[in-house]
């Protein structure tokens, strides 16, 4: 008949680093937004009329710094909690500090906002895909909170700049939209683009310019006359410039890369042909009519 009144759990702890943890080193509370809490605690969690999943309120007392996580397992020494160490930085915690715990109901996410403390951000090819990976070992976020995420054996550190529907949510079984501010130092280069009248002086220059002059002969260098006297009718521009003797360049042809090339050697190349590893054979002196003969008409057989 009567319903049963909600109690909230509120205790204080001695806190530590999840390095102190005895036994075997756990990168995924270190990679994650969650605790590891005593065993007595699930106890007294057990009794009480609470909101799953579970979600605590963390207050350090001493700075007023708060913050907000879940519990990942309760095996932890009696009267002590452990803690990432990003958690710990954000609430100005040392070894051994008393930390007051207590149990929340928070919103279900709908938009977060993060700004990269470092310009290394950027060079991950999918930032958002990355970020939904690592926030699947936290239970919920908190506006002002620096959270540290590992990807490729780096650890990359974003600030929680903006949080809706409230300054603390839930992001378990949610449709948050994400956004990234610029990181920290990040200036946008400025490129000025320059529409001057002298744009064509700016134009890269043909390489066939650069060519060397020929030298030696040059087949077909002179130039045409007519028979009938008359001149040649000029057809363009560079035609009515009548180019010097010598003043031919050679065609541009792209060469082949040397990619044996070592650098401090100089290679002289000289314009022969290779000579063939194989000897040739001397040709024989030629000899008119000296094939065999054959006649048209068949021999008769004798019966």
């Amino acid at each position: 008949m009567f319903h049963e009144i909600g109690r909230s759990f509120n205790m204080t702890y001695r806190c530590y680093s999840v390095s102190m943890l005895p036994g075997n080193e756990r990168q995924d509370v270190e990679r994650g937004g969650k605790i590891i809490m005593p065993p007595s605690a699930l106890e007294q969690l057990t009794r009480l009329n609470i909101e799953y999943p579970m979600i605590f309120k963390l207050t350090n007392k001493k700075t007023k710094r708060i913050t907000h996580c879940g519990v990942l397992e309760f095996v932890a020494d009696e009267g002590r909690a452990y803690l990432p160490h990003w958690m710990m930085t954000n609430l100005v915690l040392e070894e051994g500090s008393l930390l007051q715990i207590e149990s929340v109901s928070l919103p279900v996410a709908t938009f977060s906002k993060f700004q990269p403390l470092s310009e290394d951000f950027l060079d991950i090819s999918n930032p958002k895909a990355v970020l939904e990976n690592c926030l699947r070992n936290f239970s919920c976020l908190t506006t002002g909170d620096v959270i540290a995420i590992k990807y490729n054996s780096k650890v990359y550190e974003l600030c929680v700049l903006e949080t809706k529907p409230g300054s603390a949510v839930i992001i378990i079984e949610c449709d948050m939209n994400v956004e990234f501010a610029p990181p920290v130092g990040y200036k946008e280069e400025e490129h000025i683009s320059r529409n001057d009248g002298n744009a064509d002086t700016e134009m890269e220059e043909d390489s066939q310019v650069m060519m060397p002059e020929p030298s030696g002969f040059i087949a077909f260098k002179g130039e045409g006359n007519r028979l009938d006297g008359k001149k040649k009718k000029l057809t363009s521009e560079s035609d009515s410039e009548p180019q010097a003797s010598g003043s031919r360049q050679m065609p541009f042809v792209r060469g082949i890369p040397d990619y044996d090339y070592v650098i401090g050697t100089l290679k002289f190349i000289r314009n022969s042909r290779p000579s063939n590893s194989k000897e040739e054979a001397p040709a024989e002196p030629f000899q008119a009519f000296k094939g065999e003969g054959f006649t048209l008409r068949t021999a008769k057989t004798k019966n």
